[in-house]
């Protein structure tokens, strides 16, 4: 069964944070510059993950509420009801909760709550894609030996 684990191996990068003190507008350069939809948002020593700011968060927190990006605080804006999975979450478990809570980036954690990554759903349609590539290759390369 294929897991989170199978796309975080796959995935290259790294997992960008900022502090709950952070303006959005350093939030939004950081986005911007990695070319991402979201940053998780961790505080303290153990970088625990108190939020997440997402693309839709500016949309409908900054932009559409007309608040000033260089000073308001990412802790007034971030998603702070983050679902989480592990890297033994199956992609289908995965991509059903995706789905049905209509989000697009899931962090990754361990059981004991350490960080290991953040998947997108840009991130699963890509393995999936590639996937699908590699079975249809496969099955064609049969098919014509045989």
């Amino acid at each position: 069964m294929t897991t989170v684990s199978d796309i975080l191996a796959r995935k290259s990068g790294k997992t960008h944070c900022v502090s709950p003190r952070a303006t959005v507008l350093e939030a939004t350069r950081i986005m911007n510059d990695a070319r991402i939809g979201s940053v998780l948002v961790i505080e303290g020593e153990w970088r625990r993950i108190v939020g997440i700011l997402t693309e839709r968060d500016l949309l409908t927190r900054v932009i559409a509420a007309e608040r000033d990006p260089s000073t308001t605080l990412v802790s007034d804006v971030m998603t702070t009801d983050v679902l989480f999975c592990t890297p033994s979450t199956t992609i289908d478990d995965l991509r059903s909760v995706m789905r049905e809570k209509r989000i697009r980036h899931v962090p990754v954690r361990e059981d004991d709550g350490s960080l290991v990554g953040l998947v997108s759903i840009g991130d699963l349609n890509a393995f999936e894609s590639e996937s699908a590539a590699c079975t249809l290759a496969s099955l064609t390369d049969y098919i014509t030996r045989g």
